[in-house]
């Protein structure tokens, strides 16, 4: 499901408060999901009404902070970090997004948005360091197809995808496992 589907094509959402908090519900309560082993749910960054809504609505596993090694973006990732905790979601760790872009064309590997800052973030707040997903185009090539590059066997960037996610899911398990002894 996206939101793409309930827009016009060049509709942009300018959604606030009791807007966004009825479209999370109707998402949430009315889509047939059938049977999921998990949901996952891309928020664009920042602290606002999505990500407050979405907090104060659906039950969560837990929360991936996504950032990329530039400083600036890290001072946004922090900001959320600080959001789920006063929220009491468990987070699953920290994932550094487009960490190196690998050029298709001459095989080099090149830092754009500066080197291992999602790493000294995590290391910095005391959280799971999930992984680094590469800049590749590969990406957003085989997305646009639909046939996701992490489908792919001989891929360095797929196998960063599929650690990435076993990381995740590995924590997912830990924080049910915390959540099961606690009650018991």
């Amino acid at each position: 499901m996206s939101m793409a589907f309930l827009l016009g094509e060049d509709d942009p959402v300018i959604w606030r408060g009791p807007m966004v908090h009825k479209i999370i519900t109707q998402l949430w309560e009315d889509v047939e999901w059938g049977t999921l082993d998990y949901m996952i749910v891309d928020l664009p960054p920042g602290t606002g009404d999505t990500q407050l809504t979405l907090l104060q609505s659906v039950p969560l596993a837990g929360a991936v902070i996504v950032t990329t090694p530039q400083a600036v973006a890290i001072d946004d990732a922090r900001k959320g970090l600080r959001m789920f905790g006063e929220h009491d979601t468990p987070v699953l760790g920290i994932v550094e997004n487009m960490s190196a872009f690998q050029c298709p064309d001459c095989g080099s590997t090149h830092q754009i948005f500066g080197e291992g800052g999602g790493r000294e973030f995590a290391d910095d707040v005391d959280m799971p360091f999930l992984g680094e997903l590469p800049l590749d185009p590969t990406v957003r090539e085989r997305g646009d197809t639909g046939d996701p590059v992490v489908l792919e066997s001989d891929s360095t960037t797929a196998d960063h995808f599929r650690s990435f996610t076993e990381n995740v899911a590995n924590n997912v398990g830990i924080v049910r496992r915390r959540k099961h002894r606690s009650h018991s």
